[in-house]
């Protein structure tokens, strides 16, 4: 299959800040973008070439976005199967519709890594009625269409779990056994048309409130556990066909061990320092699996730690901005979303460092400085 090569049309699926990161990329490198969005003016929207407003229920909609275009795709694992399908039958969908399917359901994607015998903590689905022998603790969440936290409960006994399950509608459900891991890392990498893998090594991450707030590369880990990180990822890539930027999530458990949390079929929070700190960030890693180019290079320039800024620095002012630029490190990347809400990701910053823990104290210092009093 030919290459899609700057000058062509790059289609996505979702607006989000995912997409406005991708466009970024594409347009510097002479790609148009036209971005597909339920939303007027999104963060994506303001970047590309065209933004098509539309539902993506409305398939003749979706179809008629995939003919404007060379090949599509994902910015967000949310988008509805259908509309993939639909937009597949007209020109390439990367990643394509199995590792969407897959990845945007809890139990789907949990049954997928025990059938090929990936590490993943017990689980049991929840459909009709709850199980009565199911070990506490646990966490409970929704089968489908979940990210940073959103439809889960930690479950400590029965009573507590059938409050839960009705605070979710009794909607379907997937019970995990609490795993008591050390600390979350993740690794984000990039698989090509002809099935070469390339990755960013091993990043921490630390959150709050279940979103991700600290990321820092490279992590400090076992070596095994390194080793098995990659190898995992690897082969989930391979097992979901993914072409494009996808991450893995995982527990890293005290004794070295590592357990599958979740898998993003796109490009993640936790690879945004790459932008700053790599040769290829996972953004242009994207662009040129999905368009049949090499992938690129993927050396650190040097340690690094990435920050969320969410909608709660907003208040109860604006953020001091000319105090977070008194940070000579700092990079500050905003999103564009006109309104500021508690939980919402607004932006980030990324500092490099001689070592990932004197990166996040950069990174910890700047934003705390966005909410000192203003000149």
């Amino acid at each position: 299959m030919k290459p899609v090569l700057p000058g062509a049309t790059l289609g996505i699926l979702g607006s989000g800040q995912l997409g406005r990161m991708f466009a970024l990329a594409a347009r510097r490198l002479g790609y148009h973008i036209h971005v597909f969005s339920p939303d007027k003016k999104s963060p994506a929207g303001q970047i590309a070439d065209k933004e098509i407003v539309g539902d993506y229920d409305d398939l003749d909609a979706i179809a008629a976005f995939a003919k404007k275009v060379d090949v599509v795709t994902l910015e967000f694992e949310n988008i509805p199967i259908d509309a993939a399908l639909a937009a597949e039958k007209i020109t390439p969908l990367r990643p394509g519709p199995q590792a969407l399917h897959t990845t945007q359901h809890r139990l789907r994607e949990k049954t997928f890594l025990k059938t090929n015998a990936f590490p993943v903590t017990n689980f049991v689905a929840i459909t009709d009625a709850l199980p009565t022998d199911f070990p506490f603790p646990a966490i409970l969440k929704t089968a489908g269409f979940g990210y940073d936290g959103k439809g889960q409960f930690k479950v400590t006994n029965q009573q507590e779990l059938i409050t839960a399950w009705q605070q979710l509608d009794q909607q379907p459900c997937v019970l995990e056994a609490f795993v008591p891991f050390e600390r979350e890392v993740s690794v984000v990498a990039a698989r090509g048309l002809d099935g070469t893998v390339v990755h960013y090594g091993v990043f921490d991450n630390t959150h709050a409130n279940h979103i991700l707030d600290i990321t820092t590369a490279p992590a400090i880990l076992p070596t095994k556990a390194f080793k098995d990180a990659i190898e995992i990822t690897s082969g989930i890539f391979e097992k979901l066909d993914i072409i494009g930027t996808s991450c893995v999530e995982f527990f890293l458990n005290h004794d070295g061990s590592l357990v599958v949390n979740e898998i993003a079929p796109r490009p993640h929070n936790s690879g945004h320092l790459t932008i700053d700190a790599v040769t290829t960030s996972q953004f242009e890693q994207q662009l040129r699996a999905v368009c049949g180019l090499p992938l690129g290079d993927t050396s650190f320039q040097s340690p690094a730690a990435m920050a969320n800024l969410l909608g709660d620095l907003w208040e109860p002012a604006t953020p001091n901005w000319s105090a977070l630029l008194q940070f000579p490190e700092i990079r500050l990347h905003l999103y564009g979303k006109d309104e500021a809400r508690p939980g919402r990701k607004m932006g980030h910053i990324t500092a490099l460092g001689k070592s990932g823990a004197h990166a996040a104290g950069i990174v910890r210092a700047a934003r705390a400085a966005l909410q000192s009093p203003g000149v």
